[in-house]
């Protein structure tokens, strides 16, 4: 059975992708969930990554590393990973590709933090591009190959690469077009989504650095976690 490794549910938007996708589509796998820990999370992390990062898959003998890397792995194995449509399929791996690497001001300024409610205080014009990206892309994704989802009827990578978005939209109140906050409803309402949301609540870990990202661009309206020890 795959051993996915993945960090805290709260904070961790690189581990939800693989993840809510193997949930999704059913491919079974174990998890394995590493804290963050400020002091020696990279050490712990070499353990089982060859980057000291997270998501990491472990099948059998064959470890593999990064997001995008990990989907197209899973897709040489399991029907569904990316739509059947060659044009959507083609499609998808772009905006794929486009969210692995693009969107800083976005990661920078809305980092994931599933359980809190910030005001965000700032809408610089780098934000207000990725924003306004997000809208351009969802809108020509869904339309042009019939939704619900950006590749088609069937939820696929393409979506998973952005369920974090989702996460970012809901704790920021980010102001997108109707149509994408559809879309963010959509995949928030997701089984696996609902999950990851819950396990996130009650996770006992909190980590400094992660805390003050997230509440660096605004003001902290609502904490949803469980209460910590100590807290």
């Amino acid at each position: 059975m795959y051993r996915l490794h993945i960090a805290n549910k709260h904070y961790s938007s690189w581990s939800l992708r693989p993840w809510v996708l193997m949930r999704e589509l059913a491919i079974p796998f174990e998890e394995q969930l590493s804290a963050f820990d400020p002091d020696s999370s990279w050490t712990r992390f070499r353990d089982f990554s060859p980057t000291g990062l997270v998501p990491c898959l472990v099948d059998d003998e064959q470890v593999v590393w990064e997001s995008l890397a990990i989907v197209e792995y899973l897709a040489e194995r399991h029907p569904g990973v990316w739509p059947a449509d060659s044009a959507a399929r083609a499609w998808a791996r772009c905006a794929s590709a486009e969210m692995h690497a693009g969107f800083a001001a976005l990661r920078s300024q809305c980092p994931m933090s599933c359980g809190v409610r910030v005001r965000l205080e700032r809408h610089d014009e780098a934000l207000r591009r990725d924003l306004a990206r997000l809208d351009e892309l969802w809108e020509q994704g869904v339309t042009r190959f019939g939704g619900p989802f950006l590749g088609g009827e069937a939820f696929s990578a393409v979506d998973a690469f952005f369920a974090p978005v989702a996460f970012r939209v809901q704790t920021f109140a980010l102001p997108l077009a109707e149509a994408s906050l559809a879309y963010v409803e959509r995949l928030l309402a997701l089984p696996a989504m609902q999950q990851w949301y819950a396990e996130a609540l009650v996770e006992p870990w909190i980590d400094p650095q992660h805390e003050a990202e997230a509440e660096a661009g605004g003001t902290l309206l609502a904490d949803y976690r469980e209460p910590r020890p100590g807290a």
